[in-house]
């Protein structure tokens, strides 16, 4: 069981992984072993409150597919457990990063002492280069 808030959790029959070989350098162990793991999560047929899984299929992300599957690759550890470990903690991630509500941007303009400033700047700037010219 995954639990993502205090009210939120994710049971394991929702969450399918895979094991997977590893992509990279390897030694003599390299085709015979299934270290890495492969994630799989259906958004839309899961348990999630209807609030995260709007904010999840929501989301611009290139994991998430366009059916609404989660997939996330993890083959950062040399165990099979590590990256399940990893793998699930991506998940919990992704999950929360949908939640969070960005503040609301307000426009500003540049104070009128500071349009002055820039002003006089670029004047100086123009008068020194001018100075720079050939002497006639």
């Amino acid at each position: 069981m995954l639990h993502i808030s205090n009210t939120v959790t994710i049971a394991d029959w929702e969450i399918e992984l895979t094991a997977i070989r590893s992509m990279g350098a390897g030694g003599q162990k390299v085709n015979k072993t299934s270290s890495a793991i492969h994630l799989r999560f259906d958004v839309k047929r899961s348990s999630l409150p209807d609030f995260y899984k709007e904010r999840l299929l929501s989301l611009t992300d290139s994991r998430i597919t366009k059916e609404g599957v989660i997939i996330i690759k993890a083959q950062q550890f040399r165990t099979q457990e590590q990256n399940r470990e990893d793998a699930l903690e991506r998940l919990k991630q992704i999950i929360l990063s949908a939640t969070v509500v960005q503040k609301a941007r307000r426009a500003t303009k540049p104070t009128r002492a500071s349009q002055k400033r820039r002003v006089d700047n670029k004047k100086r700037k123009s008068q020194t280069k001018s100075l720079r010219g050939r002497v006639q």
